[in-house]
């Protein structure tokens, strides 16, 4: 678990299934009704959703118990400044004399569910604190971190991980993270603060993964459409709808989910993806290239993917490659500052150590994190005493 302040923040949860979940959200332009979901047709049966009270039905995503509000005032009652009250709530949930708060990737559940059990993955811990926080009266809000694609080695296929954590502002707009299992710099692509509703759609996607893993998907496709209750905005929980219809053989329904995810994020990969794979299945050879020429022009306009082939050409000690890649990706996205170190690390390879110094100089003015800043002033430094040794 790590708490850190952010000095500027920009955009995205983890729930692990080979080619479901996408990577951002949006309001719809349409009306959502559950009730308008297809029904899953599943073992000779139809199975229909009927739509929740979603106060009535609410399972306590954050709810705080007698113990919990307990455990608050113990820790932060004695304070009356937020700074105090967020490192002292953290302290109590870290330490081994309090909570002892562990990381697992599977224990899912609500904020509850986490205090009682002592584990957590990113999302319950972060339903966790934010129940925390609030009682402590901090102002704690969900954040959706972005995970930068990781592309296999032959470029084709994209890997798509998904995290959460939480964002405290202070009064003075100081904003702190907090994370049980923190992402490195070099994986984040930017983060954006989520609704409640967002956070609680991920909790019953959650479950829904759980359950089609399991075997269980008339459960999943029922936890999944209780998710778009609470946020139809999420393209994520569309293809997953998509994957469960394909599941159960039912293909035009697959194919109206992916195309409602792709209504709300047209560059959702996953979406394109599940297209394909759904296309191929059917023997619709013209559809399928048609998705597979979209997917090969997004990954050519996405920095990451050129970021990655630099990352792979460094590694081979190409450097000119490498430089090539680099160069691309950071006139994809100029403001990102690790691609723009990264630019300058091939630089320094190839021996134009002014060329690395003007990019590194300019890496650490876009860095988003004191560390990352920190890192970069050593890596110059380094570079300046090596040149002043050859004078």
């Amino acid at each position: 678990m790590k708490i850190s302040r952010a000095i500027a923040t920009r955009t995205l949860l983890s729930v692990v299934l080979p080619v479901l979940l996408g990577a951002c959200a949006s309001t719809p332009q349409w009306a959502f009704d559950a009730r308008d979901v297809p029904p899953l047709k599943l073992d000779g049966q139809i199975h229909r959703y009927e739509p929740h009270d979603l106060e009535a039905d609410d399972p306590g995503i954050l709810l705080v118990t007698e113990e919990m509000k307990e455990f608050v005032e113990l820790h932060t009652g004695e304070s009356n400044n937020a700074h105090n009250k967020l490192m002292a709530l953290h302290r109590a949930i870290k330490g081994q004399g309090a909570l002892g708060m562990q990381y697992d990737p599977f224990a899912d559940g609500t904020a509850r569910d986490a205090f009682d059990r002592g584990t957590a993955n990113c999302l319950s811990y972060a339903h966790m604190f934010t129940a925390l926080a609030r009682e402590a009266g901090l102002n704690a809000q969900y954040q959706w971190m972005e995970v930068r694609p990781e592309w296999h080695r032959m470029g084709d296929r994209v890997a798509i991980r998904l995290h959460v954590n939480v964002q405290v502002k202070m009064r003075d707009t100081t904003e702190y993270m907090v994370d049980i299992d923190p992402l490195n710099r070099s994986e984040v692509a930017g983060a954006r603060l989520m609704s409640d509703e967002e956070g609680f759609a991920l909790y019953y996607n959650n479950l829904a993964m759980n359950a089609l893993a399991n075997d269980r998907p008339v459960y999943a496709w029922q936890q999944v459409v209780r998710g778009l209750e609470e946020a139809p905005g999420f393209s994520q929980l569309w293809v997953n709808l998509g994957a469960i219809y394909r599941y159960a053989g039912q293909y035009a329904e697959a194919e109206q989910a992916y195309f409602r995810a792709l209504e709300i994020d047209n560059g959702d990969r996953s979406a394109m993806n599940n297209l394909v794979v759904l296309y191929e299945l059917q023997g619709r050879s013209n559809e399928q290239n048609y998705w597979e020429d979209r997917l090969e022009r997004y990954r050519n306009l996405n920095p990451y993917y050129h970021a990655s082939l630099g990352d792979l050409a460094m590694e081979e000690e190409d450097w000119d490659l490498a430089y090539e890649h680099y160069a691309r990706a950071t006139k994809l996205q100029p403001d990102d500052g690790l691609l723009i170190y990264s630019q300058g690390l091939a630089a320094h390879e190839l021996g134009n150590d002014q060329e690395a110094e003007r990019l590194i100089s300019r890496a650490i003015e876009r860095a988003s994190f004191h560390v990352e800043k920190q890192r970069y002033r050593v890596q110059l430094k380094i570079i300046r005493e090596q040149q002043a040794a050859t004078l």
